[in-house]
C-alpha cells in the first residue's frame, strides 16, 4: 500500500471512530451490522481495513458492550461484532486488550441476567469458547474470574437448547489442558444431574463421560446423583447415565456402584406394591408412570449390561444377592418395562450359571419357570397376582453356592482393571 493509500485509509478510519464516538446506541448499531457484513470471516485483514488502529474499534466496542449489556438492545450485535476480533488468526492482541477490559467478567455476568435474551446469552458462550480455545491461561483466567459456576448455573437453569448446548461446549473446552480446575468442572457437571432441566442432565452426563475416560481417579459423590438420574423418562438422558455407569465400572467405586444398583430393584414400596396388586387397579394404574419404577426398570438394564461385560462383576453381583433382587422386580405388575428388563437380566445369569438356574426354578416355580425360560422378554404377560406374590417373597441366596474363589474382595480386580 503506498503512502497515499494508507493517508487515505487512516482518514476513513478516523472518519468513522469519530462518527461512532458522536452517534446514539441506533446509528452505532447501523454501523455494526455493516461492520459484520463486511468484514465476517476476516483474519488478518481487520488491520488492513481498520489502518492498524483497529484496536481502537475494538476498545470502543467493548466500552459500550459493558455500559450497556443489562439493557440488552443490541448485545447480541456487539458480541457478534466482537467475536470478528477474538477469532482472527492474528487474536492475540485482540484477546489481551479483551481481557485487559475486564470484559470476561461481564461476559459471565450477562449469563445470570434474567432480562438477557437467550439468543445472547448463547452469543456469549460462543465467545467464551473463543477465548477459551486459545490456550490454557485464557481457561484459567475464566475459572478464575468464577466462570465454571457462572456456566454451570447457566446451563442448568436456561430453557432454550442452543444455550445449553452452548454452555456444554464451553464446559467442555474447559476441561482440555487445564488440571487446575478439572475437579473444580466435574463436581460442578456433578450437580446439574439434580437440576429440573433433562437437557441438561443429558449434556451433563455426556461431558462427564468425556472427562472421566481420561481421568485415573472416580469422585465418589457422583454415586448417589448418577443413580438419581435414572429416574429420569427421557431416552436419551437414560442412555448417557447407563453408558457412564458402564465407564465407571473399572474404577474403585464399582462395589458402591453395583450394591446401590441392585438396591434399586428392591425400592422400599414393598407394602404399597401389595395393597395395590390386591385392591385397587385405579391405583395401579396411575402408579405405573411412577419415577421409581422407571428408576427399577434403568437398573435392571444397567446391571445386565454389566453383567455380561465382565465374568468378575457378574460373580459380584451374585454375591450381591441379584438374583433374589430380579424376582422381586419381576414382580412388578405396576411396570411393564421393570418387569422386562429384570427378566432378560435374570435369563443371563441363569444361561451362565446352573447354580442360579437351580435357584431361579425353585424361586419361580415350574411352570412360570417353563415361560420365561422360552420367552423371557414377554414372561410378564403371564405373572399374575399370586405369581407376584410368590415372586416377592421369594428366598433365593444364589450367594450360599458360590466357591470361595468368587467370594474374593472384589478391590483387588478394580485395581487390577484400572492399571490395564
Amino acid at each position: 500500500m503506498s503512502t497515499q493509500q494508507k493517508q487515505r485509509s487512516t482518514s476513513e478510519v478516523l472518519d468513522f471512530l469519530h462518527e461512532w464516538d458522536r452517534s446514539g446506541d441506533l446509528a452505532r448499531s447501523r454501523m455494526l451490522s455493516t461492520f459484520l457484513k463486511q468484514n465476517s470471516g476476516k483474519s488478518c485483514e481487520l488491520e488492513k481495513e481498520f489502518a492498524q488502529v483497529s484496536s481502537l474499534f475494538l476498545a470502543r466496542l467493548s466500552t459500550w458492550m459493558r455500559l450497556t449489556y443489562m439493557c440488552g438492545t443490541f448485545l447480541g450485535l456487539q458480541l457478534k461484532a466482537i467475536h470478528v476480533f477474538l477469532s482472527a488468526s492474528c487474536s492475540h492482541q485482540y484477546l489481551t486488550e479483551f481481557l485487559e477490559d475486564g470484559c470476561v467478567l461481564t461476559l459471565l455476568d450477562v449469563l445470570g441476567q434474567n432480562g438477557v435474551k437467550e439468543e445472547d446469552k448463547a452469543e456469549a458462550l460462543r465467545l467464551l469458547e473463543t477465548i477459551s480455545d486459545a490456550g490454557y491461561k485464557y481457561k484459567e483466567i475464566i475459572c478464575e474470574c468464577h466462570g465454571v459456576r457462572a456456566v454451570v448455573e447457566c446451563l442448568a437453569k436456561s430453557h432454550a437448547e442452543e444455550t445449553q448446548e452452548m454452555a456444554q461446549a464451553l464446559l467442555e473446552s474447559l476441561t482440555h489442558g487445564n488440571p487446575k480446575y478439572q475437579s473444580q468442572i466435574y463436581r460442578g457437571l456433578i450437580t446439574i444431574m439434580s437440576c429440573t432441566s433433562t437437557k441438561a442432565q443429558q449434556l451433563a452426563l455426556r461431558t462427564l463421560r468425556i472427562m472421566q475416560s481420561k481421568m485415573k481417579t472416580v469422585d465418589h459423590t457422583i454415586v448417589e446423583p448418577l443413580l438419581n438420574v435414572l429416574r429420569s423418562l427421557r431416552v436419551e438422558v437414560q442412555y448417557e447415565a447407563i453408558n457412564l455407569i458402564l465407564d465407571l465400572r473399572r474404577f474403585e467405586l464399582r462395589p458402591v456402584l453395583l450394591s446401590g444398583l441392585v438396591a434399586l430393584l428392591k425400592p422400599n414400596r414393598d407394602g404399597a406394591q401389595r395393597h395395590q396388586i390386591l385392591e385397587d387397579p385405579d391405583v395401579t394404574k396411575m402408579m405405573a408412570s411412577l419415577p421409581v419404577f422407571v428408576q427399577q426398570a434403568a437398573a435392571a438394564k444397567a446391571l445386565h449390561l454389566l453383567a455380561q461385560s465382565s465374568e468378575d462383576i457378574g460373580q459380584e453381583l451374585l454375591s450381591l444377592q441379584v438374583v433374589h433382587h430380579l424376582l422381586c422386580a419381576m414382580a412388578n405388575r405396576d411396570h411393564a418395562e421393570s418387569q422386562t428388563e429384570a427378566s432378560l437380566a435374570l435369563k443371563y445369569f441363569v444361561d451362565t450359571n446352573p447354580a442360579v438356574k437351580e435357584g431361579v426354578l425353585k424361586g419361580m416355580g415350574s411352570a412360570l419357570f417353563g415361560v420365561f425360560m422360552q420367552n423371557s422378554d414377554a414372561v410378564h404377560k403371564n405373572i399374575d397376582e399370586i405369581q407376584a406374590e410368590i415372586l416377592l417373597s421369594n428366598k433365593v441366596n444364589i450367594s450360599e453356592g458360590l466357591d470361595d474363589k468368587s467370594r474374593k474382595n472384589s478391590h483387588c480386580k478394580v485395581i487390577s482393571e484400572q492399571a490395564n
